[in-house]
Order: structure tokens, then sequence, then C-alpha cells
């Protein structure tokens, strides 16, 4: 398979100037977009494998990388991101694109699926986010916990974290810092990619404070004693504020490839980062008995819908992989990804 070399470049659209890495100007568009505490680099290495017939493009999300930090509005969900994506691809001309959306960027894809139907030719989601949102919720139809949506937001990040990704951290001298999260949770621990050190710098381009990560939180009287915000990416992610369980309405259907590592702990039925699960392990003081998120479980049900009234879904869980399985197993992500662009 050919490989080619990346480039870089600042676009402007009538939002904002968005960063992009592409390979070409021609072929049917691929657009990626990444998680959150990343950027458009984790993209680089699948770039460079599409054939020729295929045009990638992997924006940096607003808050990441080198886009306009302009604050993120959460009340309005992951729309700010789809609204700028739009507006990045009508400024390059492109009409319909391949989705390719991992974590936060699988949320994207499918807020953009559910508003755009028609621009979208196929959705790849990998370890997605929820289609009920980070946190906050039980059971396969994402019901809330409380009202407020506590337990999911800006509140549940883990401060340590924070501090270290805005101080430029690159030690490995704590579990929480930046390379010690992308080396145990990024992918199956201990991860080592190849790239580690521009996924670590990749990760510290990270915005943060209350207008990108983590974003505001309010107190609540509902364990774990946190709701989300208004304003920030964690809370444009809450189940309060974010929701695209009735994708299987969309007309028309593309076909939808769910790839997924089996061993992921940050999207999980039994996520590490997930409150309620971390309480009932005994992680996080005075648990209530709140139930964990069934993350996958919640996606499967969606998907399920969505195969139900007519659109092709494939599910692939891949053994052994955690949650940069595109980049964990490359070569099966290619053969998956050509597959369902082909459909």
């Amino acid at each position: 398979m050919p490989e080619h070399r990346i480039r870089t470049r600042r676009v402007p659209t009538e939002r904002l100037a968005v960063q992009i890495t592409d390979v070409r100007d021609k072929g049917e568009p691929v657009v990626f977009l990444h998680g959150n505490v990343s950027s458009s680099a984790f993209w680089h290495t699948t770039l460079t494998r599409l054939p020729d017939r295929y045009r990638p493009v992997a924006p940096d999300l607003r808050g990441f990388g080198g886009t306009d930090p302009l604050p993120i509005d959460a009340t309005r969900g992951l729309r700010d991101h789809v609204d700028d994506v739009a507006a990045l691809l009508r400024a390059l001309g492109i009409e319909r694109a391949h989705l390719v959306g991992w974590s936060m960027g699988g949320g994207v894809a499918m807020q953009y699926l559910r508003d755009h139907p028609a621009a979208v030719r196929s959705m790849t989601l990998i370890n997605p986010v929820s289609p009920y949102g980070y946190g906050g919720t039980h059971g396969v139809e994402g019901t809330l916990n409380s009202p407020d949506g506590a337990g999911s937001g800006g509140g549940t990040a883990n401060r340590e974290f924070v501090a270290r990704i805005a101080e430029g951290d690159r030690s490995e001298d704590s579990a929480v810092s930046p390379r010690s999260v992308l080396a145990n949770c990024y992918g199956k621990a201990p991860w080592r990619p190849e790239r580690e050190v521009a996924y670590v710098e990749a990760m510290l381009t990270t915005r943060t404070g209350d207008d990108h990560y983590p974003g505001d939180s309010v107190l609540s009287p509902a364990w774990p004693g946190v709701a989300p915000g208004k304003r920030g990416v964690l809370n444009s992610m809450s189940p309060v504020h974010f929701r695209v369980d009735d994708v299987h309405l969309v007309e028309p259907k593309p076909p939808v490839l769910w790839f997924r590592g089996e061993d992921d702990v940050i999207v999980s039925d039994t996520s590490m980062f997930d409150l309620a699960h971390l309480g009932a392990i005994g992680a996080v003081p005075d648990w209530d008995g709140t139930p964990a998120q069934p993350m996958v479980a919640q996606t499967r049900h969606v998907l399920n819908r969505y195969a139900e009234e007519g659109g092709s879904v494939r599910e692939v869980a891949v053994p052994g992989a955690g949650h940069a399985v595109h980049l964990e197993r490359p070569d099966e992500f290619i053969a998956e990804l050509l597959d369902v662009m082909t459909a």
C-alpha cells in the first residue's frame, strides 16, 4: 500500500481558522476526527496509508492542536465541533465525505450524521463516546442518574492531570502525567508506540480552563456531588447536552463500521474514567450504589436500532487492543475502513 508525505496547513473558514493535516487535493474525501486530549497527530500514520483514490483530511478540533482556540458552548453538545467541520468542508469545496471518528470524535461524527445525513458517505466509529454522552447515565437507553447530569461534565476530570497538561509536563513521574496516561489508558497497557513523543506533544496542545478542558461545573445534591456546567469539553459530552440516540431516523443511511478495542479502559462498560464504576470498586469514596454507565452496550443498542431501520452496521471487536485500536492494529483497521468505504 502506498505511503505519502503529510502536510499541515491552516484553512480559514467563516467560523474560525482550522489547522488540518492532509496528503493530496483529489479523491473521495475522508475526514478523520480525533478524540479528547489529542489532535490530528493521532491520524498521521493512517493518512499516509490510504490509496490514491481517497483524499484524507484530519482537522484539529477547536481547543486542540493548531486550530483557533475559540470557547466551547457546551449547551450545544458537540455541535460547535460539528459546525466547525461543516464550515471547513465548505471552505475545501467538499460536499460529501466519509467520516471517521475516534472517541470524542466518534460523537462528533454521529452528531454530524444526525445533522447532515446526505453529506456522509460512510461513518466509522473507533471506540466512540456513547450516543448518550459520557458519564451520568445507566441502562442501555441512557437513563439519567440525576436530572442535573450528576457524575458527568467538567467536575469529573482529574485535576492533577489537567494541571500537568497546562504545565506542559512531559515526564513519567506520576500515574496521571500525560505520558503515563498515554501508555496506560490510550492503548492496552503498557502501550509504547513508536510515535510516543509526537502523541504526548499532541496531548499537550489541549487548551485548559472553563472554556476548554475540562470545562466548568456546579455542585449537585446527587452523588458524587458535581454536575456539568455550560462551558468546555467534558460538559459538551454530558448527557444533559449531548444525545444522539435518534440517529436511526436519518435518511439516507450510510454504512457504519464500529471498530473497537476489547480492552479499552476509557470507553467501556466498566470504564476507569466513570466515577460510578470507580465508586463501585472503592476508588471514589461514599459511593451510593449509582450504577456504572454501560457505554459499549449503549452504543450497540443505538446502532442495532439503526440496523433495524434499514442501515448497515458492522461491529469489529479487537482482542488485546485498547482505546487507540486504530494505532495498535493499523493493518486490520485500514482493511476494515477500506471495506466500509467501498460498501
